[in-house]
């Protein structure tokens, strides 16, 4: 009688054969499954079928590495070196907060949340604003601060709220999450501000992670304790130092707490539809808010 042999090694004979498919392998085509081996083609085969692992509330399980807490204070740092670069020494420190903060530079000037207002250089006298169809202003002001502390205050937040909050949403929801209370934070620093004030600051996003995290908390039956005292504590300051938008403070929080609520309580069987619509929704009311904004000033 012959013996088998391995079926992509046929000098190779064997009795062993794959517990999936039954062919025979040898000891180099050997994988170890929970049963018995199976052959390399069976186990490539379970690779492709097997659905790939997702949080409670639908996202990657590539979020446990934080990587997009990450990227997102990567962009913040880079941001705030090109600004000071462009700023010189003043733009480090010397501006509010009894000095702690830095002052304007071109590139805030450039981004920062702006109704209308009219300035440049002597003699070259432009109008600039949102409402002058600078609208990208409520995307990057997001990622523009005033000095060393200002950044630096605003990335510990990030790091210490959104590594948890991409570990359970995912990073592609919590980048979603993040942009958007941002983007809501600066539309109600537009909508409440006087048009000729500048305001930037990532902690608009911020604030909406601390709300996010309220919810997310509040949805899987979790104590809110170790947050509480953490949005008590800001929104007194936010009420309390001045040079603080309290608007961009509360609109970033408010639209924060809406997209995670969006996500957290969306139907398991209809989630992603209902996740997907239910943020798009948010923006184009928060574009419509803007929209409204810009028709009163002009």
């Amino acid at each position: 009688m012959t013996a088998p042999v391995c079926y992509r090694h046929p000098s190779k004979e064997t009795y062993v054969r794959c517990t999936r498919c039954e062919r025979p392998i040898c000891p180099d085509c050997m994988n170890e499954a929970s049963v018995g081996h199976q052959c390399p083609e069976c186990v490539a085969d379970g690779r492709r079928t097997q659905r790939p692992a997702r949080t409670a509330f639908g996202g990657s399980a590539a979020g446990r590495s934080g990587t997009a807490t990450r990227v997102l204070i990567g962009i913040n740092v880079v941001v705030g070196l090109i600004s000071i670069l462009s700023g010189g020494s003043g733009a480090v420190a010397g501006g509010g907060w009894g000095g702690l903060l830095g002052g304007s530079t071109p590139l805030t000037e450039w981004g920062a949340v702006l109704g209308s207002a009219l300035y440049g250089p002597a003699g070259d006298l432009a109008v600039h604003g949102i409402a002058n169809g600078e609208w990208y202003r409520l995307f990057t002001a997001m990622f523009l601060h005033y000095g060393v502390l200002h950044l630096l205050l605003n990335m510990y937040a990030l790091w210490f709220l959104g590594r948890d909050i991409e570990r359970v949403l995912g990073p592609l929801r919590f980048v979603g999450l993040y942009l958007l209370a941002g983007l809501g934070g600066n539309v109600a620093a537009y909508l409440f501000s006087a048009p000729n004030s500048m305001t930037a600051g990532a902690s608009t996003a911020v604030f909406g992670l601390m709300a996010a995290i309220f919810v997310l908390l509040k949805r899987l039956n979790l104590s809110v304790a170790p947050i509480l005292p953490v949005i008590v504590i800001n929104v007194i300051f936010t009420f309390t130092i001045s040079n603080i938008s309290i608007a961009g403070h509360l609109g970033g929080m408010v639209i924060g707490g809406a997209v995670a609520a969006v996500l957290a309580y969306a139907p398991k069987d209809k989630r992603n539809l209902v996740q997907g619509l239910g943020t798009a929704a948010i923006f184009v009311i928060l574009m419509a808010l803007a929209v409204y904004r810009t028709l009163s000033l002009t």
